[in-house]
């Protein structure tokens, strides 16, 4: 799959969030991005860019069934089993148990209609940017599991140590959501 592909499934889940969101505004409600739970959302994205790798991936990938690992199913020459995640800001992606397999991470921000993005929780805008997109192969291993009393249940976050080590093939530098540390650098990307 090339960096072609990856640009048309960000761009087709952008297209799709923002028809919705048009006709929110048109029936005077609020944004999707303010309608429901954040971790709804990021699932929201994870379907609409799963559908737009699979729609854009030149025949190598097609959706799998809703809830089945992994996200999408190889129908082409050596393409593989591929699971998505997707974190909002700094957040680490995660799923409810540990699979091995090859991944690929997508992180975002809320900013503005315009692509304006502030850092900090009470600046987020309503409408979803990319700024960063990950992929590597994990294992079992790679992930920390937890089953939290009053949690929403089992979650197993892949470590932050192996999240830095991933293969970064998206980034957009003006979207970053760490701030400056002590040694004016950021946090995995060092």
């Amino acid at each position: 799959m090339s960096g072609e592909n990856l640009l048309a499934a960000i761009n087709s889940c952008y297209q799709t969030l923002d028809l919705i969101d048009e006709q929110l505004i048109e029936k005077e409600s609020p944004p999707i991005a303010h309608l429901v739970e954040l971790a709804n959302l990021s699932s929201m994205i994870g379907n609409l860019i799963g559908g737009g790798l699979a729609d854009n991936s030149n025949g190598l990938y097609k959706r799998n069934r809703p809830h089945t690992y992994p996200d999408l199913l190889p129908i082409g020459e050596n393409a593989v089993d591929l699971e998505l995640k997707v974190a909002l800001e700094t957040n680490k992606p995660k799923g409810h148990l540990p699979k091995a397999g090859t991944y690929i991470t997508f992180r975002y921000v809320l900013g503005t209609k315009s692509g304006k993005y502030i850092k900090g929780k009470d600046q987020r805008g309503d409408t979803v940017w990319i700024w960063e997109v990950k992929v590597g192969k994990l294992s079992v291993d790679d992930f920390s599991c937890s089953n939290t009393e009053g949690d929403s249940g089992k979650t197993a976050v892949i470590k932050t140590s192996v999240h830095n080590q991933m293969s970064l093939i998206y980034y957009a530098d003006a979207l970053l959501p760490y701030r400056l540390g002590e040694n004016n650098s950021y946090p995995g990307f060092n």
